[in-house]
């Protein structure tokens, strides 16, 4: 009975037709083994962050804020103490200042390197909203102060170790991995492919300092870049941390030396890491990491279901639904504008906010193309709620992430290949 009235809901409400639904249920069917490992890797996750809670005596009062200078922040000390254990590093920041994922990653730069220093980035040419920092012009850039920037492009998907081997010099002092596969088709690395690459990197010089870009890996798999060797991890809280309720921040966590060194920029020297106030986030971003490895789980679940389904639809998804995953984003290629924009007003529609928007693309900042992004989510901007990224450039790829919970995913890739039907791009 149950059954029938979600089918009906689904006819009658959003107007998806029996041809979905039906394609619908046998995804579902498909991808049954790859949601019973999900949920193991749910369990794992969950208990190792109520351990790290426990263990820190984590109470009520520390879920209270600060205000002014932030002095003696209890609450947000235990939850950079609780940072720290679930990543298993040395050290943590976990502010609501971090404004995104590019900021925390800015920190780690700006704070480490200095003038006729090198980076190197391992993993191709950074994501879009990295290229300012790194060699924008006469805009605070590492290029205007002077530091050094080349990268090494992926050979078939994965990192080059010769080139790699070729390309580090006694200038350089940082290489940056990028986790995620960006607005790019490469695969997401995993935490096992990213110490093998720390290895190699620092048997050539062992001083080099590995920052990785953990945007979209958290809780993907059941250990995390700062187990298998990353000095310095970085990412935001309305990603994958955040649970999808954390308002707003950022964090970085790894080696207590380098720490205090981003301290020193995001506040100022000699303040580091004993200023800042929360304000009104201290419950919301550990409440957030209470419920992250539960929502990543939804999220993966989720993307699952769109890779397997767009891929019986007939599209080219990258990873396939049963492929090993580092992060939760499925790409999907449409080769043709009007239907990469109508796939994305289509998720639009089944968003809990904002429904009733129809997306555009827009010169959003950061970016070289203009971009379209579709959500309709509870914090704005938030990619650990169902949200898609797209620049509009060939091939024309989706970049679809997050979802807090399965139902909200399944009901968003419905619609969305239903306004493809509506709009006879496909029959």
């Amino acid at each position: 009975m149950s059954l029938d009235l979600t089918w009906n809901l689904l006819k009658e409400h959003y107007c998806i037709n029996q041809q979905v639904i039906e394609l619908a249920g046998k995804v579902q069917n498909d991808i049954e083994p790859c949601l019973r490992k999900i949920n193991d890797l749910t369990e794992y996750n969950q208990l190792k962050v109520i351990t790290a809670m426990k263990d820190s005596g984590l109470s009520d009062f520390h879920l209270t804020d600060s205000t002014g200078y932030g002095y003696n922040d209890e609450g947000r000390n235990t939850i950079e103490e609780i940072y720290k254990a679930v990543f298993k590093a040395e050290d943590a920041l976990v502010r609501p200042q971090i404004i995104s994922g590019t900021h925390a990653i800015a920190l780690c730069l700006f704070g480490i390197l200095r003038p006729n220093n090198e980076l190197i980035s391992v993993t191709g040419t950074p994501y879009d909203t990295l290229k300012d920092v790194i060699w924008g012009k006469n805009c605070s850039s590492l290029a205007d102060f002077n530091i050094k920037y080349s990268e090494v492009d992926l050979k078939d998907g994965k990192p080059d170790y010769e080139q790699i081997t070729s390309k580090i010099n006694r200038d350089t002092r940082m290489v940056l991995i990028q986790r995620s596969r960006g607005y790019s088709l490469r695969p997401a690395l995993r935490p096992d492919e990213i110490g093998e690459l720390i290895r190699h990197i620092k048997g050539i010089k062992k001083d080099i300092i590995c920052l990785v870009d953990n945007c979209y890996g958290e809780f993907v798999d059941t250990k995390e870049p700062t187990e298998v060797g990353a000095d310095l991890c970085a990412g935001s809280l309305i990603k994958n941390p955040g649970g999808g309720i954390a308002p707003t921040g950022g964090y970085v966590v790894g080696r207590k030396d380098l720490i205090k060194q981003c301290s020193y920029r995001l506040s100022a020297p000699g303040l580091g890491k004993n200023c800042g106030p929360t304000l009104s986030t201290n419950r919301l971003t550990i409440q957030g990491l209470f419920f992250a490895p539960l929502v990543v789980g939804e999220a993966l679940k989720g993307a699952a279901f769109t890779s397997r389904f767009m891929e019986l639809a007939g599209f080219k998804v990258f990873p396939k639904y049963d492929d090993k995953r580092g992060d939760i984003v499925t790409a999907v290629v449409f080769e043709n504008k009007n239907l990469l924009i109508s796939f994305c007003r289509g998720i639009q529609k089944i968003g809990p906010v904002d429904s009733h928007v129809s997306p555009e693309p827009w010169d959003m900042p950061g970016y070289n193309h203009q971009v379209i992004m579709a959500g309709g989510s509870f914090i704005q901007g938030s990619s650990i709620e169902l949200s898609i990224d797209a620049p509009i450039r060939e091939p024309f790829v989706a970049y679809i992430q997050g979802g807090t919970n399965f139902t909200h995913v399944k009901l968003g890739i419905m619609k969305a290949y239903q306004e493809l039907i509506d709009q006879h791009y496909i029959n």
